[in-house]
Parts: C-alpha cells; structure tokens; sequence
C-alpha cells in the first residue's frame, strides 16, 4: 500500500443503545481503488457519513494526509463543506443531484469550493470574476465529456437516464479537485453493460486524476476487478479486509455473505 491519505482508528457511532459502527479502522492508501462490502444493513454508508461530516462519530479518530506527506489532519467534527473543502468528495446511493438545473449548471456548483470571486465581484461583473465564471465553464463542460455526458451539456437532470445521472454525480464530485472520490453504491440500477462501462470510467479518473478512490459497491464482480484492497463490514464491525483474492478465499465474509458455517 501507498502512504495513506485516508486513516480511520477504532471508529464508532451510536444512535441511541444501537452501535452502528463499532472499532472500526480502515486506510486508504495514495492512488489506491479501495472497496467498502458487506450485507446491506452492515454500516457502509454511516460510515462514509462518519467520514465525510454529516455524523460526528461517537468515538475515534478520522484523519486525512491530502498530499501523502505524513502530515494528518483530523476531520472529526467538521462540516460536510469543509471536509469537500479539505478535498474528499462523495456520491450518494440515492441520487442527489439539482433536478431543476442542467447538467452543467449541477457540475459547475461543485467548483464552488474552489472559486475566488467576491460578491461584489459578481454584482460589478469586473474582468477577474468574468475569467473565472469563463473557466468554470469551461472546466464543467470538460468533466461532462469525461463521463461521456456532453450531449446532455443544456438538458435539465430530470431529464436525464438515470444511469447516466449516476455519471453526473461523479462529474459535479470531481469538480471540487479531491484526492479522494467516495462513490456510494456508483452501480446501483445499472445494467451489465453500464456497469463496464462505468468500471472503466473509475478505472480512468484514478489514472487521469491521480487521486484515491473508496467505493461502496454490491456487484462483486465489478469489485473484485478492480479494487486494489477491500474492506468487509459485517453489522457494524470490520471482519476481514485484503486482495480481492484474500477476500474471496476468506470464511468470516463467505459466512456474512451467504450464512455458511466457517468450520470444516
């Protein structure tokens, strides 16, 4: 593994008298594909909500190291606009996208975070807030061709196959520059052919942008191809991470998976 850019040390989070995450480590290492499985119900999407700011974990410590130079910061507690600040973007699994905007409109409010322009920059309309009005355009319209989404550049989201709004999403994501893309079940509803398609997609934005990728997917066929490492949740608790092959030969996820005895 890489140096890490993302570690997570002995994190848990409780509603109430239910623990949804409990000691939970995990780390991300610098341009790695990682993948967070297990059955549905396990916590993998608390957990990107631990990490990302919308809850505040009950206890342990979320730290990131954007450049991989050992120098950590800890996000407990942040806001969620200030961790997309920090650099960690995210999809959701249901869908979240501005249904009343085009498709360029939603990926240019994901540069927000990185615009410099004042409001009195945007009320005067001087040269510098033009330029970077202009840039930002232009770097909108770039990440919908990436996605293979440029015809759709004018057309309300709504209006958009709900597959390739799923490719929106990844496209306003990487428009706040992270180094780290949190994809929460990227796959969902998809069919087999857009599923390779998208698997090749992920595949490039690691190449292109040179950033770490941590996603939450059920289609194992899609994850064991491509995932550097893979982490198992299993009702709150992490029982098993390593290669997609050490994860596959492994009794504890065999048996979270499909109730099997792990004893010979």
């Amino acid at each position: 593994m890489n140096n890490p850019v993302l570690n997570v040390n002995s994190v848990s989070k409780d509603f109430g008298g239910i623990r949804a995450l409990d000691e939970v480590n995990l780390v991300v290492g610098d341009k790695e594909i990682v993948a967070l499985i297990g059955p549905n119900g396990a916590g993998k999407t608390t957990f990107f909500n631990c990490i990302t700011g919308i809850y505040t974990p009950t206890s342990g410590d979320v730290s990131i190291d954007p450049k991989a130079e050992g120098k950590t910061v800890r996000i407990n507690g942040r806001k969620p606009n200030i961790v997309t600040e920090l650099g960690m973007a995210r999809t959701f699994q249901n869908i979240r996208l501005f249904h009343s905007m085009t498709a360029l409109e939603n990926v240019m409010i994901g540069t927000h975070c990185r615009t410099k322009s004042s409001i009195w920059g945007a009320i005067s309309r001087n040269k510098a807030t033009r330029q970077e009005e202009q840039a930002v355009i232009q770097r909108a319209y770039e990440l919908l061709k990436l996605v293979d989404l440029e015809e759709y550049v004018n057309e309300l989201a709504s209006n958009i196959p709900y597959g390739k709004q799923r490719r929106l999403e990844i496209a306003r994501a990487l428009a706040t520059d992270p180094f780290l893309l949190l994809l929460d079940e990227p796959a969902a509803g998809m069919n087999p052919q857009e599923t390779l398609e998208l698997e090749q997609l992920i595949t490039d934005i690691r190449q292109q942008f040179n950033i770490s990728i941590m996603l939450i997917e059920h289609d194992m066929k899609m994850v064991m191809s491509m995932s550097d490492r893979i982490y198992v949740l299993d009702y709150g608790r992490m029982i098993a991470d390593g290669t997609p092959q050490e994860i596959a030969e492994n009794p504890a996820v065999i048996k979270a998976y499909l109730g099997e005895d792990d004893d010979d």
